[in-house]
């Protein structure tokens, strides 16, 4: 069998493996990207449910390391739907011709760091051997979807859906009975499109979630053409917010203002949609009393929306607003007043079973035609831990991880030389805008890799004591936060038997200071050997 020979392997042709694609090709270095799918667009290419969209507004949403590309590219709504977004994946692959370095339809398996040439062996399930000297997985933070082993779950008769690894061929509810389980995020963008089809849909909730309207609609072209011209003030600004976004912050403290006052903030959020909603006061995820007043305002709506009281109050999240994903929503809430929409409430009791009719909670089977699997994602580590991933003297990922990810600046890990990863646990990635996150890891690990090859080292990783202090660091940031407070999937808590370690890095401005603190100072915390 014949190793194919590359400086790099990418795994993964998302939006990180794309750039990761043009920047080091564009340095000189022979790169391969591996990708299971069979085009690009990661997330997007598989996220193909009916109302996916990004929750981030579109003229935020894209790549900046060309201005001739940001100047050329014209959105079509403040919210890029799906198709769109892949749309302009495939527009960006096309322009820097990268297709002809992207092996599609591929599944990496394994990856053996080889201790005597200092080089990666990567094998994949189609029978494939590469040889490389630099390992790069960017295959993102949700990729590798969570699918609970219900009881009976081949018993059903009808189509099971799972809202991450959607048909590619559009799928037709009219006339059908759906069931969703699942109200995170992406059923949240579905349930109003399948009910608006679908002749009866039940939806199956374990846990309420908040969500802020998005006021969507067609991207204003006087706001489009401002922006555009001045494009690198505009992301300037964003990239000293906190999460990457470019909103308006109100710099002050929840009670330091009246409770009229206090309301007419929020409810400017409110009417303004999206999640500048959480810039409302600096102190949602600080106080929790200042919290509890936000999360009371959002209650307020959803009472003010949904008829049913009854209904209303089971969609009234009891948790901490914020600390799981603040959902974004086009006529969700709006959505249970339709005659056709049943709401099952199963926090006490999950799911009993499939049964070859439907759905059985509570006693009572749910006859539907369809189901829908709404269940996320095992964040952050999934895609990662999906492949066997070996590094020095044969030790796993997997067994070093088994207490949680240990990372440095979320970029890579000790014993696993010449290995990174882009927006991995220990760095800002879901809790920002990614792209701008993306951009910056891509562009930081190329200069690392030229680093390396300019020293003439055979191999760089992390030091032990520095990714101790990184992951002390990281903890500590959130635990001065109440994040940490709520079952989220930032802490794994949505998958059985995980650890639970609250993953993200908190604060994208002093992250990236961090990141080029290190590289000033040579790559401080990095042995080259």
């Amino acid at each position: 069998m014949s190793t194919h020979q590359f400086d790099v392997i990418v795994v993964g042709a998302g939006f990180s493996g794309m750039y990761l694609l043009h920047l080091l090709r564009g340095r000189g270095l022979k790169v391969r990207v591996l990708e299971r799918g069979s085009d690009v667009g990661g997330t997007w290419y598989w996220n193909r449910y009916p109302g996916a969209r990004c929750d981030v507004e579109s003229m935020e949403y894209s790549y900046q390391f060309s201005e001739e590309l940001q100047q050329d590219w014209d959105w079509s709504e403040r919210y890029a739907p799906q198709p769109e977004i892949l749309r302009y994946a495939g527009h960006v692959a096309d322009r820097f011709d990268l297709r002809r370095d992207i092996q599609f339809e591929t599944n990496v398996s394994a990856a053996t760091y080889q201790d005597d040439t200092a080089r990666w062996r990567i094998e994949t399930a189609e029978g494939e051997v590469y040889d490389t000297k630099f390992f790069i997985m960017a295959t993102g933070c949700l990729s590798s979807t969570n699918k609970p082993q219900f009881k009976g779950a081949n018993s059903f008769t009808g189509p099971v859906y799972h809202t991450g690894s959607w048909p590619h061929e559009p799928v037709d509810f009219t006339g059908k009975r759906v069931a969703v389980i699942g109200t995170g995020s992406s059923a949240i963008q579905c349930i109003p499109q399948i009910a608006a089809q679908a002749a009866h849909l039940t939806v199956f909730q374990r846990t309420a979630n908040y969500a802020v309207p998005a006021r969507n609609g067609a991207l204003d072209p006087e706001l489009r053409d401002a922006i555009k011209a001045n494009y690198p003030e505009f992301r300037a600004k964003a990239k000293q917010v906190r999460n990457g976004l470019h909103y308006p912050l109100n710099d002050v403290a929840t009670m330091s203002v009246s409770p009229e006052e206090r309301q007419a903030e929020y409810q400017f959020r409110w009417d303004r949609g999206g999640i500048s909603f959480a810039g409302a006061f600096n102190d949602l995820l600080l106080s929790a009393e200042a919290n509890e007043v936000a999360a009371d305002f959002v209650r307020g709506k959803i009472r003010e929306t949904v008829n049913d009281p009854k209904v209303a109050e089971l969609l009234c999240p009891k948790s901490v607003i914020g600390c799981k994903r603040l959902c974004v929503d086009i006529d969700y809430f709006e959505t249970y007043n339709r005659p056709n929409v049943t709401l099952v409430d199963i926090s006490e009791a999950p799911v009993e079973e499939f049964t070859p009719a439907g759905v059985k909670a509570h006693g009572e089977v749910a006859d539907v035609d369809a189901i829908v699997l709404a269940t996320g994602f095992d964040a952050m580590t999934g895609s990662l831990l999906g492949v066997d991933i070996r590094g020095r003297d044969g030790q796993t990922l997997k067994d070093k991880w088994a207490a949680g990810p240990c990372t440095y600046l979320g970029l890579s890990t000790a014993g696993f030389p010449n290995f990174f990863m882009v927006t991995g646990p220990g760095s800002p990635s879901v809790l920002t805008n990614m792209l701008p996150s993306i951009e910056q890891h891509v562009e930081w690990i190329s200069d690392l890799l030229h680093a390396t090859l300019a020293r003439g080292a055979q191999a760089v990783e992390p030091e032990a004591q520095a990714e101790e202090a990184w992951v002390e660091h990281v903890n500590a940031l959130a635990g001065r936060t109440l994040y940490p407070t709520c079952n989220s999937w930032y802490l794994g808590a949505n998958v059985p038997g995980k650890p639970r370690v609250f993953m993200p890095y908190l604060g994208f401005p002093t992250y990236v200071a961090k990141c080029d603190e290190v590289a000033r100072n040579g790559y401080s915390g990095f042995v080259f050997s």
